[in-house]
């Protein structure tokens, strides 16, 4: 008796969607870093801890325009000073400050040896080389010491931080003209289909758009990754196994495909990923939309690789891909995946009970006067129609097996966008 082929797939059967979500995030994290420079380092993650290469200021320095004197030469009334030279940023006065003398300073330049105080200009009457102090200040007064800001070796800016304006002039503060950033992790989008023609192309008998693919590489890119166009593949095996093959030769840390991941005839993803050794944790999700969602995983030339096959549905790929692939690309590029955790949002319409898919609900949200957050799903939810997904504001979740909700309910929302 011949013994049953052992299947490459960890979960057969529906797998419930929260528990397909953690297997796709399982183990998920960057890979390698890169030193990218200061000015294309923005919005991208910190690898590593970085640390001042120099103290700042480096030098006391002044914080007001004014007179650089010594605090021992002030009177309580007016004090008059010979002026002996000046001090601006970027050209230190070179002498020092004696006993009945005062050197004109300006902001940001190193306070003369000698002097401990200054006296803003507006509180002194210059008189050729004299300058009258009209009123005295404490020592120390409007004198930067060196360090106020940081020391060298002082580690500012944290492993896992996101770089922002304030980091970005921080670490060029710091001495640092490029720094470690976790790379972004590269891509692949593939369409499926002998069907599919690009737009702007006439139609054929037979023949319609490829539309997904579009957004699908503009979810990947906001969720920071960057994106190969593995283009429009045919139903046959050579030309999927010849441009998945491409993608990972350039590198593709994500294969991520629309259509053929059913199980018809001319459904020849999973084959194409098998010829490359991928296995997977699931081919099904017990989802709406979305049941037909594969992921998997393999070690190709030393590194680890993923794949998500996602449906032809228009909705249903657009869909997968806000809850599957954008949190996957977040934690690969070393972001936190916070924006798959749904809100609490409350019913302004009364749903009916689910069955035994988890069900995703396009909506309208909106904010009403004490900030609550307001859903109302749309009444036709067919998993191609893209125009109503467009005006959707956020995915109202519905449990398997949930019982019917009232106007005024509460229940789980995964936004997308801002309300």
């Amino acid at each position: 008796m011949a013994l049953a082929a052992k299947s490459n797939i960890l979960h057969e059967g529906l797998v419930p969607a929260r528990k397909a979500l953690e297997l796709v995030l399982e183990s998920a994290a960057p890979a390698e870093a890169e030193l990218v420079p200061l000015a294309q380092a923005g919005g991208r993650v910190l690898a590593q801890d970085l640390s001042a290469k120099r103290t700042q200021p480096p030098f006391p320095a002044s914080a007001m325009d004014g007179y650089a004197v010594r605090h021992t030469d002030l009177h309580d009334g007016e004090t008059a000073l010979a002026v002996i030279g000046e001090a601006a940023a970027g050209h230190p006065f070179a002498g020092e400050v004696v006993p009945g003398a005062a050197v004109r300073i300006f902001t940001g330049a190193p306070v003369p040896q000698g002097a401990d105080t200054i006296i803003i200009q507006e509180n002194t009457i210059r008189d050729g080389d004299t300058v009258r102090i009209l009123k005295p200040a404490e020592k120390g007064r409007f004198v930067r010491p060196a360090g106020l800001d940081f020391t060298e070796g002082e580690t500012l800016l944290k492993a896992a931080s996101v770089i922002n304006a304030q980091s970005l002039s921080l670490a060029a503060s710091m001495n640092h003209a490029e720094i470690p950033i976790w790379k972004k992790p590269v891509i692949g989008v593939l369409a499926t289909g002998d069907e599919l023609v690009l737009p702007g192309n006439e139609l054929a008998e037979g023949q319609i758009l490829a539309s997904n693919t579009f957004g699908v590489a503009a979810i990947a890119r906001d969720a920071g990754g960057e994106v190969l166009d593995l283009g429009i593949a045919r139903d046959t095996l050579d030309d999927l196994i010849a441009r998945i093959g491409s993608a990972l030769g350039k590198g593709a840390d994500l294969i991520v495909t629309t259509g053929g991941a059913s199980v018809g005839d001319h459904d020849l993803v999973k084959p194409a990923m098998e010829h490359f050794g991928f296995t997977f944790s699931f081919v099904k999700i017990a989802m709406r939309p979305g049941k037909p969602v594969m992921f998997g995983k393999a070690i190709i030339s030393g590194k680890q690789r993923r794949f998500l096959g996602l449906a032809g549905n228009p909705v249903s790929s657009l869909v997968s891909s806000h809850i599957f692939m954008r949190p996957l690309i977040r934690l690969l590029g070393g972001y936190d995946a916070k924006t798959v955790e749904p809100v609490a949002g409350e019913l302004e319409i009364a749903l009916s009970e689910n069955d035994e898919r988890e069900d995703y609900l396009r909506a309208t949200a909106r904010r009403d006067g004490d900030g609550r957050l307001l859903v109302t799903p749309f009444m036709k939810q067919d998993s191609s129609m893209l125009a109503t997904l467009s005006k959707a504001d956020c995915l109202v979740i519905r449990p398997v097996r949930a019982p019917a909700a009232l106007a005024g309910e509460s229940v789980p929302v995964i936004l997308l966008r801002d309300v």
